[in-house]
């Protein structure tokens, strides 16, 4: 159960406090592909790539009677009650749930409201209140489309929320019909008005966007006085340049991050805008990679107090997700049908969408526990040495002689004055963080930190339960003498001495049991200079 999640939650100052006044750090998932299904977490091209193209190509393939049958099943089954209760018990202590105008809305001039998509929307947040997980409502696909792109499930491929008055009105009317539905609701964490406004390419509308977010805000706010209004910037939430004057009280401003550096440089301009205007800033959507490189992004948020959200809960055959739906027998036939090919027969099609639709409850899905414990390092977890504590120097790490090293060569963590090096693999002479899958460091090709004695590293875990734990290190030193003494909480649980030549692996183990909850684990370099490319702490019963 989350005793954090208590009564209404609201913006005060830098942080989310709830009804109780106590500080609240959102840490939840994303429900993508529920409410709006994306083609590519259903490994469709781009012939299925948004929701109008994948309800054309079932209702093409097996009718409309069973097509509505086919979609009323899917929501139902996508996200359960089951779903909810896992996530709480995983320890979230929230979701994002992306809502689709289409769901809820009849296409139309008029804001006519689809009772059944509501009631699927209610049906989630009962199970949350049960479950004690906030929701944030985020409106994912609004009338028109915000983007201009398949996450929005735009018509044209273009941005007609902010070219088309009609498309403006209705949001603000849907938003109208929300606040004024879920007023008394306090589970509700807050109001997400519209995911990722108009990319770069689109970027002439972008003076309309705060206007439209004020009209949303006042539309809110007649309606409900309680729930905190959330901003997402432009182009994919990361251009904070449209914010120009605090538009509400109970604010927090949201930015989304994939592939790309976890390091405080890159967060750099969120942290400012934060001191700016004096609220919380939330980290709304990132996921989408491999699990050392969640290892460190969600701990950088964590260091600088930063709520989060991990996209996305569950999607078709994957490693990088928490559940990971089965491919079907047949799949590949839907596929080759999108890119142009043969139609399957009737029966085949729904034979195959019959399948999909049992393979999609959790009990269904093969589950991965590592990216859960990646998220939250939580033992068994791989830490590449990399990822420090993004705390200031003497926190999170400990330099010799406060000596500060140039590292732009790597172009990551440099403000630290750390000495980051890069391992090469071949002729590859620079980290790969923009990878989006797999796993890109193997122990030929890895960032690792090179320690001078005395300078010391320092690595924060959570425990789910009371057991000791062994520490494994991935080490090398330049000559016999250098070890690593290793500390957890302060107490030394032994040194780490790397083999004679080259890289090797060393466990060191502790004998005394920790408490659930957050600990921390030091490294300091000791009689020589040591190399150190990640460590890994493991649960002991």
């Amino acid at each position: 159960m989350n005793e954090d999640v208590r009564g209404y939650l609201r913006a005060e100052g830098r942080k989310l406090v709830n009804e109780a006044g106590d500080e609240v750090l959102l840490r939840g998932v994303g429900f993508g592909s529920w409410m709006l299904p994306e083609g590519y977490m259903w490994r469709f091209p781009s012939g299925g790539d948004r929701p109008r193209r994948i309800e054309a190509m079932i209702t093409e393939l097996i009718g409309e009677p069973k097509s509505e049958l086919f979609w009323q099943l899917y929501y139902d089954r996508y996200i359960s009650r089951a779903d909810i209760e896992r996530i709480a018990l995983e320890g979230f202590n929230s979701v994002r749930l992306p809502i689709h105008w289409r769901v809820l809305m009849e296409e139309g001039e008029t804001a006519v409201f689809k009772e059944n998509g509501l009631r699927l929307l209610d049906q989630v947040i009962d199970w949350c209140r049960v479950y004690r997980l906030y929701v944030v409502l985020d409106l994912h696909g609004a009338p028109g489309g915000q983007t201009g792109t398949n996450i929005d499930d735009s018509e044209r491929d273009l941005a007609e929320l902010f070219t088309d008055e009609n498309n403006r009105r209705l949001t603000v009317e849907l938003w109208r019909m929300l606040a004024k539905r879920y007023k008394d609701e306090w589970i509700v964490a807050g109001y997400d008005l519209l995911n990722e406004p108009l990319p770069d390419w689109f970027s002439q509308y972008n003076p309309l966007v705060m206007p439209l977010y004020r009209d949303i805000i006042k539309a809110i706010r007649e309606e409900d006085q309680r729930h905190m209004i959330i901003l997402e910037g432009a182009h994919w939430a990361t251009d904070w340049t449209i914010f120009d004057e605090k538009p509400d009280d109970n604010l927090m401003l949201q930015f989304h991050k994939y592939w790309n550096n976890p390091d405080t440089e890159s967060i750099q301009k969120f942290l400012d805008k934060r001191d700016e205007w004096d609220v919380p800033i939330f980290m709304g959507e990132g996921g989408e990679n491999n699990k050392d490189w969640y290892a460190g992004a969600f701990r950088l948020y964590e260091d600088h107090d930063i709520s989060w959200n991990f996209w996305t809960w569950k999607k078709m055959d994957t490693d990088n997700s928490p559940c990971s739906i089965r491919k079907p027998k047949g799949w590949e036939l839907l596929v080759a049908y999108l890119e142009g090919g043969e139609k399957p027969s009737p029966a085949t099609a729904e034979r195959i969408l019959w399948a999909y639709l049992d393979n999609l409850p959790i009990e269904a899905c093969d589950y991965h526990s590592d990216v859960v414990n990646a998220l939250f390092r939580r033992p068994t977890v791989r830490i590449p040495a990399i990822f420090y504590g993004y705390k200031e120097e003497g926190i999170g790490f400990g330099r010799y002689g406060g000596l500060k090293r140039e590292t732009s060569a790597i172009g990551f963590r440099d403000g630290d004055g750390t000495d980051i090096r890069f391992l090469a693999r071949g002729e590859q002479s620079a980290p790969n963080f923009q990878h989006g899958g797999g796993e890109p460091w193997k122990d030929e090709d890895w960032l690792y930190v090179h320690l001078e004695p005395g300078e010391w590293l320092a690595y924060e875990f959570e425990m789910e339960d009371d057991y000791a734990v062994s520490v494994e290190l991935r080490l090398s030193a330049e000559d016999t003498a250098g070890r690593l003494v290793v500390c957890v909480d302060d107490s030394v649980i032994g040194e780490a001495v790397p083999a004679s030549e080259g890289w090797s692996s060393v466990s060191v183990a502790g004998t005394f049991p920790l408490a659930r909850g957050q600990h921390r684990i030091e490294v300091r370099a000791k009689g020589g200079a040591v190399d150190l490319m990640w460590l890994s702490p493991t649960a002991r019963s």
